[in-house]
């Protein structure tokens, strides 16, 4: 496989994770989930294109954002736990609440 097929994998996975957050704004998780996914796809991204270059440096970027989505995704699911126990129920249409 060339790296034209290995930017086509990336480019699908991005889509994908963005109609997840076009096509859902009630579910919370599934955003979370959707925002992980593409996040994915641009790491694949930097270790498809360190691969062809030769170069290290896309994969220890990709290990930073990799800290960074792992650090983004527990911040959130705090969140929303702490959300669940205030209110009862995960709404995202009832996050306006929050606003003090």
């Amino acid at each position: 496989m060339n790296l034209i097929n290995y930017i086509t994998i990336s480019f699908l996975l991005f889509v994908v994770g963005i109609c997840g957050i076009v096509l859902n704004r009630k579910n919370i998780i599934i955003l979370l989930m959707s925002i992980e996914l593409m996040l994915l796809a641009v790491n694949l991204n930097f270790i498809f294109f360190s691969v062809f270059l030769d170069d290290l440096l896309g994969e220890l970027f990709a290990l930073f954002v990799l800290t960074v989505a792992a650090a983004e995704s527990s911040i959130g699911l705090a969140l929303l736990v702490v959300y669940y126990r205030l209110r009862g129920s995960i709404d995202a249409d009832l996050l306006s609440l929050l606003k003090g």
